[in-house]
C-alpha cells in the first residue's frame, strides 16, 4: 500500500479549521510518533450545531432530529488520500455532526442502571437453573454421572449460541436493532423451556394417559427424564440467546471511558438476580404462591419468567437502539454451518492481542467455576444429610429424601449468601480498584454557559437510537472515576450541567451529607490495584477456597467458604467484560476518529480507515468468541467431573461421600492457571510497550 501523501494546499487550509480531534488524526496518520490528548470544546459544538440547524432550514426534508443518521458510525466515511477513512469535517463537510463529537459524553448512573437490567432478569433464570437445577433431575431418578453429562448443555450451547447470534446480530438490518430480535426471541424459548421443565410430570403423564399408560410405570419415567433434559437444552440455548444480545447491547451504548462503570453495573444487577433467585429458593414459596403452581420449582419457574419479561421491557422502552439500515447492506455471507465455523476460526486467529490475553485466561479460569456453579448446592446438601445419618444411621428412604430436601434449601441459603457477598463486591470494589481508561478531556466554559443546541447535552435532547437523558442527573455517582461521579455528586440529587468540582470542593457548606460523603470515596482508590491485577488476585482467592472445603465438614462452615467465593465471582463477572468492552469500544472510536489512536501499528491502521481485525473486534462477534472461551473448557470439566464421580461417588444416602468436594479442588487448580495467564493481559499504558517490541 502507498504511503500517505504529502497535504496538499487545500487540505492544509482545511486542516486549520478542522477540529482538534481531526487533526490530531491526521497527524497521527503523518507522524506516528506521539499520543496528544483529546479535547473537545462545547464553544465548537454549539457552533457546528448551529450550522447544521441553520442548512436544516434551507433543506426542510433534514430535521434536527435526523442528523445522527449521517454520523461516521451509521455512514461509511470519505477516503483520505491514503485511501484510510477520515471522519467528516465539519469545515469542509456537510456530514460532519454534533453527534460524532460527544459519543464519548459521561452516562449517567440511571442511564447504566436502566441499560443493565436485562443482565438482572436473566440472572434470576440462571439461578433457578443452578440452585435447583441439579437437585430437581437429581430426583427424578438421574445419577450423578449421568447429571454431569446432561449439564453439558451449557458450554456446548455457550459454544454454538453465543458465537453465532453475535455474527447474525452484527450483519442484522432490522429496524427493530441489531440485537433486539435475538434477545426477545431468546425470552420467549426461556419462558417456554421453563414452563415445560417445571410441569414435565404433568405433561407426560398427560400424553401417557392418553395412550392408557400409567404414570407409575417405567416407559412413563424414563419419557419425563428424557423430555426434562431436552428442555434443559432447549432453556440453556435461548438463555445464551439472550445473554450475547445483552452483553452486545451494552457495549454499544455506553462510552468508551464508561465501559468499566456499565460492566460493572451489570456485574451489581447480576448480583442483585443471584440474591433475588436465591432468596425466594430459600423461601417456601408454594404457601404464599400457590396459584403459581403446588411445588417450590414451579413457583420459581413462573417468577424467573416474569421477572426477565419485566426486565426486558424497561431495558427496550427506556434505552434506544440505532436503527442499523442506514449502515448499508453487510455483504454476501457464505452459508451452511461449516462455513460458519470456518469464519470463527478466522475471526479467533485475527482478535487484537488484548481481547486474546483475556479469553484464555478465561478458558482456564471457567474449568474452575463450573463444577462450583452446577454442584456447590449438592455438596451443602451432602454435609448436611452426613451429620444426619451420624445422629441416626437407620434413616428410612423417606428420612433420607426429606433430609436431601432440607440439604438443598440450605445450599439455595448458602448460594444466598454467596449472591449478597458477590453483590456487596460488585459495588465497593470499583471504589478501590484503579480505573483502565480515562475520560476524554474538555475545554473548560465559564459556569452557566448553555450547552450547544440540538446536541445530547441540551436537556430534553433526543437523538435517534438515544433515550432521553437530563443534562442534570448526576453522573455515574458510583463509579468515582468519571467526571462529575461519586467524588462530586449525591447519589441520585440534583447536579448542574456544568458544576465545578472545585467550588463544590471549597464550599463544603453548599453540599449535602451524600456529596460529603462521596467526596471522600476517591481517596479509597489503590493505584497499584488495576483491574488486571484484582483480576488476577480472585483467581488466587478462589483457589485457595476450594482447598479448604478440606476444612468444611459442618454446613455453617461450607455456607461461609460459599459466601467468600463471591468475591472472585464478583470480579469474574465485571473484569473481563470491562476489558473486552472497552477495547471493542476504542477501537471503534479510533477508526471514527472520536478519540486519537495510541503510537502503535495497530492504532495507525485503525485511523487510516484499515482493519487490522478483519472484522475480528465487532462487538456481537469478539462476545461470541469470548464465550466460546467460556464455554468450551467446561467441556473438559463436565468430562474431569465424570471421571471424578465415577471413580469416587457412593450410593445415595451413603456416609463418606466425598466425590462433590474433589470435583472443586479439582476446580481450584484449573483457577491457580487462570491467575498465572492473567499475566499477559496488559494495562493501557503498556500497550505502547508490547506493539513496540513486536516490531523490532
Amino acid at each position: 500500500m502507498d504511503g500517505p501523501q504529502p497535504p496538499t494546499d487545500a487540505s492544509a487550509r482545511s486542516s486549520k479549521q478542522s477540529p482538534r480531534h481531526v487533526q490530531l488524526r491526521r497527524e497521527s496518520q503523518q507522524k506516528g510518533n506521539r499520543r496528544p490528548t483529546l479535547k473537545l470544546s462545547h464553544s465548537l459544538l454549539r457552533d457546528v450545531a448551529t450550522r447544521q440547524a441553520n442548512k436544516s432550514v434551507d433543506d426542510p426534508k433534514k430535521t434536527p432530529n435526523q442528523l445522527s443518521e449521517q454520523s461516521p458510525l451509521l455512514k461509511h466515511n470519505r477516503k483520505g488520500q491514503d485511501g484510510g477513512d477520515l471522519p467528516s469535517d465539519p469545515a469542509t463537510a456537510v456530514e460532519w455532526n454534533p453527534y460524532e463529537a460527544t459519543l464519548q459524553e459521561t452516562k449517567s448512573s440511571w442511564y447504566l442502571m436502566l441499560l443493565t437490567l436485562a443482565i438482572g432478569g436473566l440472572q434470576i433464570a440462571w439461578s433457578v437453573e443452578l440452585s435447583n437445577g441439579s437437585p430437581y433431575l437429581l430426583g427424578l431418578g438421574i445419577s450423578k454421572s449421568l447429571l454431569a453429562f446432561v449439564w453439558i448443555a451449557g458450554p456446548l450451547s455457550g459454544t454454538l449460541v453465543q458465537p453465532y447470534v453475535g455474527l447474525k446480530s452484527d450483519r442484522c438490518r432490522s429496524k427493530w436493532g441489531k440485537r433486539r430480535p435475538f434477545m426477545v426471541a431468546g425470552a420467549i424459548a426461556t419462558v417456554l423451556s421453563l414452563m415445560g421443565l417445571a410441569w414435565a410430570r404433568e405433561l407426560i403423564g398427560s400424553i401417557g394417559a392418553l395412550f392408557s399408560i400409567p404414570p407409575e410405570s417405567e416407559s412413563t419415567q424414563l419419557a419425563c427424564v428424557v423430555f426434562a433434559i431436552l428442555m434443559i437444552y432447549v432453556l440453556d440455548f435461548s438463555i445464551n440467546c439472550i445473554q450475547a444480545g445483552t452483553r452486545a447491547y451494552i457495549v454499544d451504548n455506553a462510552p468508551t471511558h464508561q465501559q468499566d462503570s456499565a460492566n460493572a453495573w451489570a456485574s451489581r444487577m447480576s448480583g442483585i438476580g443471584n440474591i433475588i433467585g436465591y432468596l425466594f429458593g430459600y423461601v417456601d414459596l408454594p404457601r404464599y404462591f400457590w396459584f403459581f403452581g403446588d411445588t417450590q420449582f414451579k413457583v420459581l419457574c413462573v417468577i424467573a419468567s416474569l421477572a426477565m419479561f419485566a426486565t426486558l421491557s424497561v431495558t427496550f422502552g427506556v434505552i434506544g437502539e440505532r436503527d442499523p439500515r442506514p449502515e448499508g447492506d453487510p455483504g454476501k455471507e457464505e452459508g451452511g454451518l461449516l462455513n460458519f465455523f470456518k469464519g470463527l476460526w478466522r475471526s479467533i486467529l485475527k482478535l487484537p492481542p488484548q481481547i486474546r490475553a483475556v479469553c484464555l485466561v478465561q478458558f482456564c479460569a471457567w474449568i474452575g467455576w463450573f463444577p462450583f456453579l452446577f454442584y456447590i448446592t449438592t455438596w451443602i446438601g451432602e454435609i448436611y444429610v452426613t451429620d444426619q445419618h451420624r445422629e441416626n444411621p437407620y434413616m428410612t428412604p423417606t428420612e433420607i429424601d426429606q433430609a436431601y430436601e432440607r440439604g438443598t434449601r440450605l445450599g439455595t441459603f448458602a448460594l444466598l449468601v454467596f449472591a449478597l457477598a458477590t453483590f456487596t463486591a460488585s459495588v465497593f470494589l470499583p471504589f478501590i480498584i484503579a480505573q483502565s481508561y480515562k475520560a476524554p478531556q474538555t475545554e473548560a466554559e465559564p459556569p452557566g454557559t448553555p450547552g450547544p443546541p440540538g446536541t445530547p447535552n441540551s436537556p430534553g435532547f433526543r437523538t435517534p437510537g438515544m433515550s432521553y437523558v437530563d443534562s442534570r442527573t448526576p453522573k455515574t455517582p458510583l463509579t468515582p472515576h468519571t467526571p462529575g461521579g461519586a467524588s462530586t455528586a449525591s447519589y441520585f440529587g440534583y447536579q448542574p450541567a456544568h458544576t465545578d468540582d472545585l467550588n463544590v470542593r471549597q464550599h463544603p457548606e453548599h453540599m449535602t451529607f451524600l456529596q460529603r460523603l462521596f467526596a471522600r470515596l476517591p481517596n479509597l482508590e489503590i493505584r497499584s490495584l488495576t483491574l488486571k491485577r484484582a483480576w488476577m488476585l480472585s483467581h488466587i482467592l478462589f483457589a485457595l477456597l476450594m482447598w479448604l472445603t478440606f476444612l468444611a465438614d459442618t454446613t455453617p462452615i461450607a455456607t461461609t467458604l460459599v459466601g467468600l467465593v463471591g468475591i472472585p465471582w464478583a470480579m469474574t463477572n465485571w473484569a473481563p467484560f470491562a476489558l473486552i468492552a472497552a477495547e471493542i469500544s476504542k477501537r471503534d472510536q479510533i477508526r471514527h476518529g472520536v478519540i486519537p489512536p495510541p503510537p502503535t501499528r495497530d492504532g495507525h491502521l485503525l485511523a487510516a480507515g484499515e482493519d487490522p481485525a478483519e472484522g475480528a473486534d465487532h462487538a456481537g462477534v469478539v462476545l461470541g468468541i469470548h464465550n466460546l472461551f467460556i464455554a468450551a473448557p467446561q467441556v473438559i470439566a463436565t468430562l474431569a467431573s465424570s471421571l471424578i464421580f465415577k471413580g469416587l461417588q457412593k450410593p445415595r444416602g451413603t456416609i463418606g461421600d466425598d466425590s462433590v468436594a474433589w470435583v472443586l479442588r479439582f476446580g481450584g487448580l484449573a483457577a491457580v492457571a487462570a491467575a498465572f495467564m492473567t499475566r499477559r493481559v496488559r494495562e493501557e499504558d503498556e500497550e505502547g510497550d508490547e506493539e513496540g517490541e513486536g516490531e523490532d
